[in-house]
């Protein structure tokens, strides 16, 4: 049974994500297709590729991911397919499928588009129907042609020294809590039982705690979330409001040198 995972920014208001689903399971009836999210914020690739980033590689080997954010139509855009880690990537050439992971793909093919699909809707025409003939067993060859150039973006980069860690918020989620790209394996290395104080904002702490709940509702908590990444929040309150921080704002992490 093909399994293909669907991520967008087409929003539960309107027609959009039916009409992609209506097309591939015209193509292939026996489909089975998992909804990721479809509030991604609109245009917003950054988002997008941070929300399957966090979650792919937890579905089985050789699922089809569908990323249909910012697709609106363009004539010289191009849409392409990324094997990457035994899963295939399907969306826009415009660079979100280059921040799903650090990772080089085994494999870039630009998906051919047939003048009557070249339509205002290439997210049901173009990536829907490839989705769907590539999870119904059509070989890549077939759906479009290989290629080594596709548009590659980097992501906010981590930067550490003995003495500091800084980092940056990547994503704040539905509850207003800071994720960063601060990582749980690069603090353990730096860390070595040194007193250290996590900067954020005009707010520090010298911290890490276990749980959301490990401190009172209102109260600041740090912890290493489910992907191993440093999240900062308020318990009960919404941290990127209360603290008056977003996507981008600074994260400093220094060390005490040892005596």
């Amino acid at each position: 049974m093909g399994l293909i995972t669907f991520t967008s920014d087409f929003g539960e208001e309107d027609h959009y994500v039916a009409a992609v689903k209506a097309t591939m399971l015209t193509i292939y009836p026996g489909l089975h297709i998992v909804d990721v999210s479809h509030q991604i914020n609109p245009f917003d690739i950054a988002h997008g590729a941070f929300v399957l980033r966090s979650v792919y590689r937890d579905f089985p080997a050789g699922t089809i991911h569908l990323v249909a954010v910012d697709t609106s139509y363009d004539p010289g855009q191009r849409y392409i397919i990324i094997k990457l880690e035994d899963h295939y990537l399907i969306g826009p050439d415009n660079g979100i499928l280059s921040l799903i992971s650090d990772k080089e793909p085994t494999s870039v093919f630009v998906i051919d588009v047939k003048a009557d699909h070249a339509g205002s809707f290439p997210g049901r025409d173009v990536l829907g129907r490839a989705a769907a003939m590539l999870a119904k067993g059509a070989d890549l060859n077939e759906i479009g042609q290989p290629t080594v150039e596709y548009k590659r973006l980097l992501g906010r980069q981590l930067r550490a020294t003995k003495k500091q860690i800084a980092g940056n918020v990547i994503r704040v989620d539905h509850y207003g809590n800071l994720i960063t790209n601060i990582g749980q394996e690069i603090f353990r290395v730096l860390h070595q039982g040194r007193p250290f104080l996590v900067k954020f904002g005009k707010e520090t702490s010298g911290r890490i705690h276990g749980f959301y709940t490990s401190v009172e509702p209102g109260e600041c908590f740090i912890i290493f979330n489910s992907l191993g990444l440093m999240e900062i929040g308020i318990n009960k309150g919404n941290a990127s409001e209360l603290l008056g921080l977003g996507y981008d704002s600074s994260v400093l992490i220094n060390f005490e040198e040892n005596p």
